[in-house]
């Protein structure tokens, strides 16, 4: 019979303070122009948010794929829901 120790299971420990939940986004406001190239660039490139990002002045590619998260994604539906009636 083999003596050594078996291997453990490496664990990782994700208490980076600088992970945010998704829950917690804030919305992000985009020019109609901008929305329209965004939905447009997906249709062509897919989720390469780098190239999205490069062509939109001033944007970066984590904002542009937090917005569409955030605009395409079932679980903010209910507070897009509620933040369009707030602004109303």
């Amino acid at each position: 019979m083999d003596k050594r120790p078996r291997k453990q299971a490496k664990t990782r420990c994700s208490t980076s303070e600088a992970e945010v939940s998704s829950i917690e986004w804030d919305f992000i406001k985009m020019t109609e122009q901008e929305e329209d190239l965004i939905c447009r660039m997906y249709r062509l490139v897919g989720d390469r948010w780098d190239l999205i990002a490069g062509r939109i002045p001033g944007r970066k590619p984590e904002d542009i794929e937090r917005f569409w998260i955030m605009r395409h994604g079932e679980v903010f539906a209910e507070k897009r829901n509620k933040h369009r009636t707030k602004n109303s």
